[in-house]
């Protein structure tokens, strides 16, 4: 497909994630990140993670997205705390913040034709404005490192992350079981950076 060349000073629109935005969100998801990482079977598990009620009051919603007109050009799903598993690779040890305390940042998409506007970072900072208001004081992701000239890692550096520890064969598993990864032939063999961006200063 075509790149489209870059649109002067795009007015994007920012709001909060809602089910209506589900067939959008994996579409530009299977184009950016490759078929099955995300669709309709954990769109809806992944989205409902990032809705916390703070000690039984109102609903905060973690996940955001953004539009320019009726274009889904970004999107941003982030897990509140006590509503992920902390697997293998992540390192708790290293994070200087209590577990319960850490939220996730498990996807940030922006469509190639919209990057180097700032779509990027300002979902990120609505997500992180919404996690500390569920009552997370850190955030951690895995960054993809072979994300085209490791834009991914850059990103997350410049919004104040840092790296906690490079973890090989990541999405391996996932790939055996469908995924395909857009830089690699067959089996992922990406690495990825789990970064941490701590919100108390």
């Amino acid at each position: 497909m075509k790149k489209q060349s870059k649109v002067e000073n795009p007015q994007v629109s920012y709001r909060e994630m809602l089910p209506n935005d589900f067939s959008a969100i994996i579409a530009l998801g299977t184009a950016v990140h490759g078929a099955g990482y995300i669709d309709d079977s954990n769109m809806n598990i992944w989205y409902n993670k990032g809705l916390l009620k703070p000690h039984g009051g109102v609903e905060i919603n973690a996940n955001f997205v953004a539009y320019l007109g009726e274009k889904l050009i970004g999107f941003r799903l982030t897990y509140a705390i006590n509503q992920w598993e902390i697997d293998s690779w992540c390192s708790p040890k290293l994070w200087l913040h209590p577990t319960d305390k850490v939220c996730y940042f498990k996807c940030n998409t922006v469509d190639e034709n919209y990057r180097g506007y700032g779509v990027g970072s300002q979902l990120l900072k609505l997500s992180t404005q919404a996690a500390i208001k569920q009552g997370a004081t850190a955030g951690i992701s895995h960054l993809w490192k072979q994300s085209p000239g490791n834009s991914a890692v850059k990103y997350f550096t410049k919004c104040s992350g840092v790296l906690i520890k490079e973890h090989p064969e990541r999405w391996n598993e996932l790939s055996k079981q469908g995924y395909e990864c857009p830089a690699c032939n067959d089996e992922c063999h990406c690495v990825a950076a789990e970064m941490i961006i701590s919100f108390e200063k």
